[in-house]
């Protein structure tokens, strides 16, 4: 059996997958100050799995969940520590659609640890921060783990806001287009204006749940006198989801307005081409009556040609004057 040509290309992969070497520490990154730390670990592998195992006693299943991808938000307690998973809405711009983005967090009496499944800029902001700031860094941690929880999840819930806000400027530009006649992907820009309200409505209406029970367990991580926060985390969970009923009324009364006025414009054009034919209409009779293969009066006539297209220009004037003036034209 003849011996198959090799592809040039695979011992160039080969090699270029021989030179990418495996990871063999976790990637864990830690910022401490006296009584608290932050763990922050995203998007955890086998690695960071066995680290965690190795330096907390959590229980089995919240490791299961840790490696699972598709939790829904909810707020587990034990005795010395909560278990949270949260969503955030991610805009994932290599498919131009809303993500939730999955953070799973632990808090204990002397930590805080987050796991993001995917890269949120918000926490990575805030994490920075704390560990080349001193000073914010002290005025978090010093306040205990559960109002640097509270910080954490409330910058996420702000970060929910300017996308929203997109969301209404793009409802506000399909308005315009519908209205003015302007814009010919008008439909396509209502389906995805839905998808996006649907994929945020999916992130937010779980997470509502999830809050208030967090707001119930928050007592044991936090001071009396900064319960009042959790507070302002349902308040703007529930702005979020009142914004977003608001915009599914709205893009359901754009897409019920842009077939009305697709039907409309439709009317429209039948409307000035069933005129056009009426006006033609009588014209086409006289033609074909004067075209008949068989002798009409004033045939051999010379003038006969010219008094029929007079006939026939008076009755267009007429006609298009009536439709005129009932408004049909």
């Amino acid at each position: 059996m003849p011996s198959l040509p090799r592809s040039p290309f695979g011992r160039r992969g080969r090699a270029a997958a021989e030179v990418t070497p495996e990871r063999t520490e976790p990637r864990v990154d830690i910022v401490e100050s006296p009584g608290l730390r932050w763990i922050n670990i995203e998007r955890p592998r086998a690695l960071e799995q066995t680290w965690l195992e190795e330096h907390f006693d959590f229980h089995a299943l919240d490791y299961e969940d840790v490696r699972s991808r598709n939790q829904r938000p909810k707020v587990d307690e034990y005795d010395d520590y909560l278990f949270i998973v949260l969503h955030f809405p991610r805009y994932d711009k290599v498919v131009s659609r809303l993500n939730a983005a999955e953070v799973d967090m632990f808090v204990g009496p002397d930590f805080l640890i987050t796991l993001p499944n995917e890269p949120l800029q918000t926490i990575d902001y805030l994490f920075e921060r704390c560990r080349t700031n001193e000073e914010l860094r002290e005025s978090l941690f010093s306040k205990g783990p559960g109002y640097l929880l509270y910080k954490i999840v409330d910058d996420c819930v702000d970060a929910s806001f300017p996308m929203l806000g997109k969301i209404g400027n793009k409802l506000e530009r399909i308005e315009e287009e519908i209205f003015t006649g302007e814009g010919d992907d008008v439909v396509r820009d209502i389906s995805n204006a839905k998808q996006e309200i649907i994929n945020f409505r999916k992130i937010v209406r779980p997470q509502r749940l999830a809050f208030r029970d967090l707001e119930r367990n928050k007592a044991r991580y936090i001071a009396e006198d900064l319960d009042i926060y959790f507070d302002d985390l349902i308040d703007g969970s529930e702005r979020a989801w009142d914004m977003l009923e608001n915009y599914k009324e709205v893009v359901e009364g754009l897409e019920s307005t842009n077939e009305s006025a697709i039907a409309h414009r439709t009317n429209e054009t039948f409307r000035v081409l069933t005129a056009i034919s009426l006006i033609f209409l009588p014209l086409t009779l006289i033609a074909s009556v004067f075209g008949m293969n068989v002798p009409v009066p004033a045939e051999h006539g010379a003038h006969a040609f010219w008094i029929i297209i007079g006939v026939m220009f008076a009755i267009v004037v007429a006609v298009a004057a009536f439709f005129r003036r009932r408004g049909w034209l």
